[in-house]
Parts: structure tokens; C-alpha cells; sequence
């Protein structure tokens, strides 16, 4: 099993990585192409979103804060319609490179305010490598771009996201015999438990009232609510409740 430093500074290359393809997807588009998976949005704000994400997640590490950061730079993604791409996409590559190198002069294990569980430098490294990809993939879709993830990308983030799912925040959903296997293949795979009075999971399979099957990069999409090509994701058994599921599990998106 991989440390939590190296695990980091993955993370801080991710953000770092993921930023710069992102910016080759939209190169050559204008900011005011639309966004399908993110309804309202063009791709100015898309990226003043991901910029005012890196910018903010840098100012909480930067100043070793212990309680919520207002979010400002995160909702506010309203701009001029004619902006300069490349203007933005330099601020873009710029924050990216700051969040990197506040995170790397921090080190994994500084104490800080976290927006989910971890309360640790090394939960905004994970959640804006995530954050990162995730909106790769939007952009991908804008601009008919190829886009995956590496095996080991794909994995983690899916792991981020069942672990929230079962954070103490979520939405209640219980129920008997109430479980989900999930498998990204070689190895990959989660349990989630609804049968008790809290929901569990652990990393591993068994059996379950529904099965969900597919590579990395396509579970962590549906999980996302961004299109998967058919035939990509097998769900054997409860649908039903898989949907449920992943209903109540984005909770903390919102």
C-alpha cells in the first residue's frame, strides 16, 4: 500500500497534470462554448471555476486556517463574454502551479480545515486532484476531446467518493439487505453496507443486492453524473437502489 506522502505528492502532480490537459482540450475554443455537463455554463466559467477553486484551496492551506473559508472565488464564474482564452487559461496554469507548490511547502500532514473528513493538508491535495479531473472531463466533452484516466487516477477518485458517501453528512438511506459491490477491475473493488444504523463500506467485494462493473474512468463518471457510451457500466440486480445510492452519495457536490 502506497504512504500518505506519496499518495501527496501524486495528488500535487495530478492537479498539476490535470490542469495542463484540460487547457490542451480547450486551446482552441472559445470561451463562451457551452458546457453540456454542466448546464448554464460555457467554458469561461468552467474555467474561472477551476481557478477560483485552486486559488481558494491554496488560501486555506496557506494560512493554516481551522475554520470554514468563505467560498467566493469558487461560485463566482461570471465574466465578460469576450475575456481572452489565453488570459485565462495563463491564470488557470498559474493557480495550479500555486496550489502545487503551497501544498508540496506544507507537506501532507499539517492540520487545517477540511471540507469533508481528513482535517489535514493531504485531504485538498486528493480533493483538487480529483476536483481537477473531474472537470477535465467536462471539458472533454465541450470540445469532443479524447478523455481517461490513468488506472491509478481513476481508482482513487472512485475510492474519494464512496468513502464520502458513507461520511456522516450523507442523506439516510437504510434498509434491509440494502448493499452495493462495485468493481473497477484488477483488483478494485468496494462494499457499501445500508443494512445498519450507519452506512459502512470497506475495500474488497462479497455478494450484494446490486453489482455496478466498469473501467475506472467510466465509474467515476457515472458517479459524477456525466455521460458514459453504453454497454461501458454493467449494473446487476437492485438498479433501483444503485441509483438511489448515487442519488444520495452527491450530496456533498451540492
Amino acid at each position: 500500500m502506497a504512504s500518505v506522502s506519496s499518495d501527496f505528492e501524486r495528488h500535487c502532480e495530478q492537479i498539476l497534470s490535470q490542469t495542463d490537459l484540460l487547457l490542451t482540450h480547450v486551446a482552441h475554443a472559445a470561451t463562451d462554448t457551452p458546457i453540456p455537463t454542466c448546464p448554464g455554463w460555457n467554458l469561461g466559467n468552467l474555467l474561472r471555476h477551476l481557478a477560483g477553486t485552486h486559488a481558494w484551496a491554496t488560501g486555506v492551506v496557506a494560512a493554516r486556517a481551522l475554520t470554514p473559508v468563505p467560498e467566493d472565488q469558487v461560485n463566482d464564474v461570471a465574466g465578460p463574454d469576450d475575456e481572452d482564452p489565453a488570459a485565462l487559461a495563463a491564470r488557470c496554469a498559474e493557480n495550479a502551479g500555486h496550489l502545487a507548490a503551497t501544498l508540496r511547502e506544507a507537506g501532507p500532514d499539517t492540520t487545517v480545515w477540511t471540507a469533508g473528513p481528513g482535517g489535514t493538508t493531504a485531504f485538498w491535495a486528493r480533493r483538487m486532484a480529483h476536483e481537477t479531473a473531474v472537470h477535465r472531463a467536462d471539458a472533454a466533452f465541450a470540445t469532443g476531446a479524447r478523455y481517461a484516466l490513468d488506472g491509478w487516477a481513476g481508482v482513487d477518485a472512485l475510492d474519494e467518493w464512496i468513502g464520502f458517501s458513507t461520511s456522516p453528512e450523507a442523506p439516510p438511506l437504510r434498509g434491509p439487505g440494502w448493499t452495493l459491490h462495485f468493481s473497477a477491475g484488477e483488483g478494485a473493488e468496494w462494499f457499501v453496507d445500508l443494512t445498519g444504523p450507519s452506512p459502512v463500506w470497506r475495500r474488497g467485494g462479497g455478494d450484494a443486492a446490486v453489482s455496478v462493473r466498469g473501467g475506472a474512468t467510466d465509474l467515476l463518471l457515472l458517479m459524477y453524473g456525466r455521460p458514459v457510451p453504453e454497454g461501458r457500466v454493467e449494473v446487476r440486480g437492485d438498479g433501483e437502489l444503485f441509483a438511489r445510492w448515487r442519488a444520495g452519495a452527491a450530496f456533498w457536490l451540492e
